[in-house]
């Protein structure tokens, strides 16, 4: 949930306790992202989805057209530019 500044104001108790429930509410500033409500406590972790909503982060592209790329497992004690050289 969106709100902004005034309506944070505005019903403050409410949104208060809509947070301690549970809920993030994203507060923004002139419609950008600035702050998230909720619960004290690890009771919400921030996913993509709510990175997302806040503006902090843009959601990745489709992955269509890429060619699946063979990996091969490497022993522990490989060098990677040695590996490398090898590829290339």
């Amino acid at each position: 949930m969106q709100i902004g500044v005034r309506e944070l104001r505005a019903n403050l108790a409410g949104l208060v306790r809509r947070a301690q429930a549970g809920e993030a509410i994203v507060v923004t500033v002139s419609g950008r992202p600035a702050a998230v409500l909720g619960p004290v406590g690890g009771g919400h972790e921030v996913g993509l989805d709510d990175l997302v909503a806040m503006g902090a982060v843009r959601a990745p592209r489709a992955r269509t057209g890429r060619p699946d790329v063979a990996r091969t497992p490497l022993p522990v004690d490989t060098r990677s530019d040695i590996e490398l050289r090898k590829v290339r």
